[in-house]
C-alpha cells in the first residue's frame, strides 16, 4: 500500500488577480500545498463550505464583501468557523484587527518565497 504525505489545502480570496496568483504559485511550488483560489468574499465563502480546506487566506480590502465581512459569515456558519483565517493586507490596522477572530495578519506585499513558512509557523504546521 502506498502512504502518502497529508497535502494541506488553502483557501485564497482575494480580488486580485496578480496577488492570487502569486500566492497561489508560491505556495503550491514552495510547499506543494493544493491551493483553490476565489476572487470575491461570497465566492470564497461558498469554495470554504464545500472544500473544506485546512486554513483561509483572506484579503482584507475587497469590493462587496470586505474580508472583515467575510470572516464574520465564516465564523457565523458552522461548516466554516473551525478553519483558521490569516488576513493578507496592505493595510495593517493593529486597532481595528485586534477584535478580528484571526490567527495573525500578513503584510502585502509578501514575500513570495517565505510566504508557506509564515502560515505554517502561525499554524503549528510542519512544513
Amino acid at each position: 500500500m502506498l502512504t502518502q504525505m497529508a497535502t494541506r489545502r488553502v483557501l485564497l480570496i482575494d480580488d486580485e488577480d496578480d496577488i492570487r496568483e502569486i500566492a497561489q504559485l508560491s505556495l503550491e511550488m514552495v510547499a506543494h500545498w493544493d491551493v483553490v483560489a476565489a476572487s470575491s468574499g461570497a465566492e470564497g465563502l461558498a469554495r470554504a463550505a464545500t472544500e473544506q480546506p485546512d486554513a483561509i487566506l483572506l484579503d482584507v480590502m475587497m469590493p462587496d464583501l470586505d474580508g472583515p465581512a467575510t470572516l464574520g459569515r465564516l465564523k457565523a456558519d458552522p461548516q466554516t468557523r473551525h478553519i483558521p483565517v490569516i488576513f493578507l493586507t496592505a493595510k495593517v490596522q493593529a486597532s481595528e484587527l485586534a477584535s478580528l477572530e484571526v490567527e495573525t495578519v500578513i503584510p502585502k506585499p509578501f514575500d513570495p518565497l517565505k510566504l508557506s513558512s509564515q502560515v505554517a509557523a502561525t499554524l503549528g504546521w510542519d512544513n
